[in-house]
């Protein structure tokens, strides 16, 4: 059986700038030919024909360059504004291939004391092992990001919202730093997504973000992406290619069907999570909150005028340390006890036992991180329903 066939419209030389949504849904896409499928098909394919005496690159799925794995770095990078974008198999691989990218052995990078705990171990056990030195600095003593350059110094690095104390760090002043240093500035902004935040637009050199999370918002999927030029991409694709870390076509056709929504998630979980720190900030038993769109929070002015959205994320220190946050933890019955995060399911873990379970408690404490912690990760359902849950698992017995 045969189609009717009608010749693809010339593209328009002058598109419209296109807003989240559009771009979420569409890419770069524009009018679709005739009996095209609406939705990408999953090429599940490793390999793919190749014409005889071609010096074109060869299509291979470990080379990310399976149609699958391209349409998904085409419209990430339009979401952070960059050049170009890629995707990785796991958020810490792209953290790795991300700074392997620019250091080498002899360089020096400069890390914020406030990252995921895997990051500080990549950074700790394994750098070393290339000859690459670390020098952590706290946020709060903003004079310490000039002071510790070195003539070696090659990349800086920020996470922002911070894990799990939800810290907003302000890019800029950092970003001319780094600028007039000639250093790159990397910059994870997972708790964010590029809907609430895009570090490109702040002066970043590279974006980071763990797919696994808010692109694809539906807990089934590992993955990473990175964003920025089209020479630092160019680089991190051929580390990819060496090393294996390439994302399988099935993976990428989900994160896809992810993205496709994420503004409307991230309305939603914007939402959800001011809801419920407003609720918990007026609640006996919790100590304190920390959620960057509350005016108690240190850097409420810094979010409100760096951040389209507050985020998800909410940080809870419950009255009576370990043992009641675990007896929370045990009456919940819709918010569910698991690691990871920004799905449309609500969340909830201790970090002392998940993100930053190789620092002793004596260092977690010196970040801020008090036992009888948690991290709740709001999802997309009824905020008065997650008050709820928390309200019961809180009440006495």
């Amino acid at each position: 059986m045969t189609t009717p066939s009608s010749p693809t419209p010339p593209p328009d030389p002058t598109p419209p700038t296109r807003g989240a949504s559009t771009i979420a849904v569409h890419g770069d896409g524009g009018r679709k030919s005739d009996w095209s499928p609406v939705v990408p098909p999953i090429v599940q394919s490793t390999t793919f024909v190749n014409p005889v005496g071609s010096t074109e690159e060869v299509l291979y799925t470990r080379y990310g360059n399976n149609p699958n794995q391209l349409e998904i770095g085409r419209k990430y990078a339009l979401l952070e504004g960059a050049e170009s974008a890629l995707f990785l198999s796991s958020g810490m691989g792209a953290t790795a291939l991300a700074h392997l990218s620019i250091l080498r052995p002899g360089d020096h990078l400069v890390s914020s004391l406030w990252i995921y705990g895997g990051t500080r171990r990549l950074f700790d056990e394994e750098f070393g092992r290339f000859g690459i030195e670390v020098t952590y600095v706290d946020p709060d003593e903003p004079r310490q990001w000039r002071a510790s350059l070195r003539k070696n110094t090659r990349a800086i690095f920020i996470e922002t919202p911070t894990n799990p104390l939800l810290r907003v760090i302000d890019l800029g002043p950092i970003a001319v730093t780094a600028r007039s240093h000639g250093v790159a500035l990397l910059v994870d902004a997972t708790f964010a997504s590029p809907i609430n935040f895009r570090p490109l637009a702040h002066g970043a050199d590279v974006a980071i973000t763990s797919a696994t999370k808010y692109l694809n918002g539906h807990s089934d999927v590992i993955a990473g992406a990175v964003a920025g030029s089209s020479s630092i991409i160019d680089e991190i694709t051929r580390l990819m290619r060496l090393w294996g870390q390439a994302i399988d076509p099935h993976a990428a056709w989900l994160i896809d069907r992810g993205m496709r929504t994420l503004p409307l998630r991230m309305a939603r979980h914007n939402e959800n999570g001011m809801a419920i720190a407003r609720w918990a900030s007026g609640h006996p038993k919790i100590t304190k909150v920390h959620y960057p769109g509350l005016a108690t929070h240190p850097d409420h002015m810094v979010a409100s005028s760096t951040l389209d959205g507050f985020g998800g994320m909410v940080g809870l220190e419950v009255e009576g340390g370990v043992r009641a946050a675990e007896r929370l933890l045990k009456r919940l019955t819709l918010i569910q006890h698991a690691p990871s995060l920004a799905g449309v399911e609500s969340l909830i873990s201790e970090p002392r036992l998940t993100s930053h379970v190789a620092l002793s408690p004596e260092a977690r404490a010196a970040i801020g991180i008090a036992d009888g912690f948690v991290r709740l990760s709001c999802g997309i359902e009824d905020s008065p329903d997650l008050v709820a849950d928390l309200e019961h698992a809180l009440a006495p017995s």
